[in-house]
This record gives C-alpha cells, sequence and structure tokens, in this order.
C-alpha cells in the first residue's frame, strides 16, 4: 500500500451530545463474517482483532456496528476487543434488524428493542452504549412520534448516551428532524453518492444533530481495486454477489475517471476518505474495516492535506457529468 499512514488522528464534535470522535471510525460490518451471507466476505478472527487494535493504536475511538452483522458476530468480536479499553472509545450499535426470526425481519418495537439492547450490551460486554441506532426503520414509522419514545426512555435510564437512526434516504433523515431530536443519523455518503450533502447534512448541521457518513468507499470500489468486470467475483454471501454486471462495471468505470486523485503519498481509497471529510457537517466517517492493513490506510486519511480546490471542483463535474458514463 502506498500513501500515508495514521499518524495523527483529528477528531470532531459529535453534533451537541459534548462527545469527541475521530473524524474516521472503524465500520464492523465486515468483521461479522460470511457465515450468514449479507457481508463482505470470508474473515479471519484473529486478524479482525489485529485490526481492532491497530485502529486504537492509531487514534481511532470510533467503533460502529450492528447486531445483525454477523449475527451478532461483530458485537462479540468488538467486546472482546475493546473490553479493557472502553473508557477510552465510543461504541455505536444498531437494533431492529430481527435477525432472530430469520433473515429479512425487522422489528422496531419498545419490547423488542429493550431486549436486542441487553443482547448487544451482553455481546459488547459493556454496560452501557455510547450511541444507539434504530436499523433502516421504515418511513412510516419515522413519521411517528410513538418509535422514538423507546431510545428516549433508554437514554434517561443510562443505558445509552446518543440514539439515532441508520437510513438510506436524505428523506428519511428530514422526516426524524422534522417529528423529533434524533442525537445522530447514519447515511451513506461517498464522491459516488454526494445527494445528502445538498440536502440533509445542512439540516442536521443547524439543530446539531450529528452526521455518520458511512459507505464513503462506496461499498469498496473507490479503493480502485477492483479493474475487471469479467473476471471479478464475489464470493457467496457477499452483499455485491447479486448485484447486477452493468451496475458493477458502471462503478468500476466511473472510480477509473478519479485517478488523477491518486498521488504519490495518497491512495485513491485515502482521497475517497478525504472527500467525506470536506463536509463540516459530518462528524465521523466510517469505512469498513477487516485487516490492520486496512485500519492504517483508512485512518491515515486524517493525518493528510484536504482534497484541493481544484480536486473538488472536478469530482463535482464528473459528478454532474455521471462521470462520463455511457447513457
Amino acid at each position: 500500500m502506498s500513501g500515508a499512514t495514521a499518524g495523527s488522528m483529528k477528531y470532531r464534535d459529535f453534533g451537541n451530545t459534548g462527545i469527541k470522535v475521530s473524524e474516521v471510525g472503524f465500520g464492523g460490518w465486515g468483521i461479522g463474517g460470511n457465515e450468514h451471507g449479507h457481508s463482505y466476505g470470508p474473515t479471519d478472527d484473529k486478524v479482525s482483532l489485529e485490526a481492532i487494535n491497530k485502529a486504537i493504536e492509531l487514534g481511532c475511538n470510533f467503533f460502529d456496528t450492528a447486531d445483525v452483522y454477523g449475527f451478532g458476530h461483530s458485537e462479540t468480536l468488538l467486546g472482546k476487543g475493546l473490553k479493557s479499553k472502553r473508557d477510552r472509545v465510543i461504541i455505536a450499535t444498531k437494533a431492529g434488524s430481527d435477525f432472530y426470526q430469520g433473515v429479512g425481519f425487522q422489528t422496531f418495537t419498545s419490547e423488542y428493542i429493550r431486549f436486542a439492547l441487553e443482547k448487544s450490551l451482553d455481546r459488547l460486554k459493556t454496560d452501557y452504549i455510547d450511541i444507539y441506532q434504530l436499523h433502516n426503520p421504515p418511513l412510516r414509522l419515522l413519521k411517528k412520534e410513538e418509535t422514538y419514545s423507546i431510545l428516549q426512555e433508554l437514554k434517561r435510564e443510562g443505558k445509552i448516551r446518543a440514539w439515532g437512526i441508520s437510513i438510506l434516504d436524505p428523506v428519511e433523515g428530514l422526516t426524524a428532524l422534522a417529528v423529533s431530536q434524533p442525537d445522530c443519523i447514519q447515511i451513506p455518503v461517498s464522491i459516488f453518492n454526494n445527494r445528502p450533502a445538498k440536502t440533509l447534512l445542512p439540516s442536521a448541521f443547524a439543530v446539531g444533530c450529528a452526521v455518520i457518513a458511512r459507505e464513503p468507499l462506496a461499498n469498496g470500489f473507490l479503493t480502485g481495486k477492483f479493474a475487471n468486470v469479467f473476471n471479478l467475483t464475489f464470493e457467496e454471501g457477499d452483499v455485491r454477489q447479486s448485484w447486477p454486471l452493468d451496475y458493477i462495471r458502471a462503478r468500476i468505470e466511473a472510480t477509473e475517471r478519479l485517478a488523477f486523485l491518486r498521488k504519490e503519498k495518497r491512495t485513491l481509497t485515502q482521497a475517497a476518505i478525504r472527500f467525506v471529510l470536506s463536509m463540516k457537517e459530518v462528524s465521523v466517517t466510517i469505512a469498513g474495516i477487516k485487516t490492520p492493513e486496512q485500519a492504517e490506510e483508512n485512518l491515515g486519511a486524517s493525518d493528510l492535506k484536504p482534497l484541493s480546490a481544484t480536486e473538488i471542483k472536478e469530482i463535482d463535474a464528473l459528478t454532474k457529468r455521471n462521470f462520463d458514463l455511457p447513457e
């Protein structure tokens, strides 16, 4: 790996919560492993734990996971890796994907959220969660004030320090902001997905709601490591395995248009992370980390100079031209 390794992690305010977070965090989806599918390929638990330790060593204090990742396995690994360092880290997890009933179930009742929280606390080996999020709740629930009541109760009880929602569409976040006062909103933001920056992020920032920007590497494609779509295969259970070839080809070709972002001491991965960090509304961005090497590269982005105005301008121009992809 060329590019900078982490030397000096920078920290940002997590909205109005009083919590300080490393601006680049640890995305814990991948370390959940592939046993139950819907992940990012096989993992080695020993290497995953080494990645967690490396991240802490390099100044990362923000670890994001969800109970459904590996059906609890990601939380279990973080519980092992963070137990002796609990007072130094911020743990964010999610609930609502009711894998106890099977793949694809969702439950957001107060009773279920309490049940899921206790399970997460046990796996994470802690007696409180710093940031607790509803995991992809449907819009019809986000429109109801009572949906958030259980999170407010848990915060008053000291079981959680802050609460929020993890969503896909900016409209969902804007709805939550209109109905309640979430401490944070998690949403995909990347060079390929800049829509939240135009709509949701300013609204969240205005009311002191933290933003967790996930998928800054666009499911791995903005690393630039994927080249020939015809030789590209994803293992069974990989979330990308069922994606249409045309969609994968478009992402690869779009990434090729961004080659100008590679520098002698900055990888494309790091440039993609820096792009998200250029947004003042973002409290923390989380790219998936499965190895110590990925921890070094991802977290190293914090120690690099911001993208230049010229680079940002060229990215914006490419976005408006749909990366010069054929119609």
